[in-house]
């Protein structure tokens, strides 16, 4: 009697794809086609679009025009956004010569072509189908709340190209910062917002910021581990450009702000105040900061996943923590009806 294969959904298979999603590295063994495209996207960072797209949406919900259907369609559309840009980084950062074996983008994860996961071809292909994808979804959406909503896609779009792209290559000079808290912020959250209803008041823009300084801090970090490799290349990004300690305590002032943000904020209005439940990530802060007073270890800890990545790792925690309190205090808010 033949044997009976067993079902994709195998808890197994499951733990790898969870182990991918935490490491950002492939799970020992043979790679399965999904843990596969789980590494070649960088997955393991897709929760910081997700967790922009649900700060939208909770501040939608409760609003003349809420379309459920626009809201979850635009959703889909900043993650494949942030997909596309994940391999167009990789891609063009290859084409630049900014990604070699030695840089840490091969070093605390596997490069999709260096690596021999994909060929620059097959790369390449991988993201202009993601990109005509989420151009489909941009189509839907032009349909039904025209202009405006292609405006906001595609300024993040250019903004998400130029990070690596030439000419402008805004991570060499010191942009990168800058274009993440405008993508992350303003753009994804403003723009996922106008799609769902139809209109983007100010308080909105305003409300999308703290969050977006939060996925900065992330940047700010991982550009801080990469400073010894970034600066013999000529990207200057800010890490190089303030040196490391001043990097450090930059981030460390980021991280504050994203607190005292949220207090004005709701001082004036643009937030629920539930959002303050934000504040329980303090502890995890500390923590943060603690690390962040110090330069990087000489050596990794024990079974740390993406070395030579430290500060990167250490803020995108803190990110995730205050981020899902975030989303918790505009859930409750929006079930009191603010």
């Amino acid at each position: 009697m033949a044997k009976t294969s067993a079902p994709t959904t195998s808890p197994g298979l499951l733990a790898r794809w969870r182990e991918v999603l935490r490491t950002s590295n492939p799970p020992a063994g043979r790679l399965d086609p999904m843990s596969k495209w789980l590494v070649l996207t960088r997955a393991s960072v897709l929760p910081m679009t997700l967790t922009a797209g649900a700060v939208a949406g909770l501040l939608a919900v409760n609003q003349p025009g809420f379309r459920p259907g626009l809201f979850f369609l635009a959703l889909a559309g900043i993650l494949l956004a942030h997909v596309a840009n994940n391999l167009m980084n990789d891609l063009f950062d290859l084409e630049v010569g900014a990604d070699t074996g030695s840089y840490p983008r091969a070093l605390y994860a596997p490069h999709p072509v260096l690596s021999g996961m994909i060929s620059r071809r097959g790369l390449l292909t991988a993201a202009l189908a993601v990109n005509v994808a989420d151009l489909a979804i941009l189509v839907v959406l032009f349909g039904y709340r025209g202009w405006p909503v292609v405006a906001l896609a595609l300024g993040g779009f250019l903004l998400s190209a130029a990070y690596t792209a030439p000419p402008l290559r805004l991570k060499k000079r010191g942009l990168g910062e800058p274009d993440v808290l405008a993508v992350w912020g303003p753009l994804m959250v403003g723009g996922t917002y106008y799609a769902a209803v139809g209109h983007l008041p100010w308080h909105v823009l305003v409300a999308s910021i703290p969050y977006g300084l939060l996925c900065t801090t992330v940047l700010m970090g991982k550009h801080i581990d990469k400073a010894e490799w970034d600066a013999p290349q000529g990207t200057r990004t800010l890490p190089v450009l303030l040196g490391d300690r001043r990097a450090r305590r930059v981030t460390q002032g980021l991280m504050a702000t994203f607190y005292v943000s949220l207090a004005v904020l709701v001082g004036i209005g643009a937030l629920p105040w539930p959002t303050l439940l934000a504040y329980a990530a303090l502890p995890a802060l500390v923590k943060v900061w603690r690390a962040f007073d110090r330069p990087r270890p000489d050596q990794p800890p024990p079974r740390f996943p993406v070395w030579p990545l430290w500060f990167a790792a250490i803020a995108f925690l803190h990110t995730r923590r205050a981020g899902a309190l975030l989303v918790a205090g505009l859930a409750v808010g929006a079930i009191l009806g603010y």
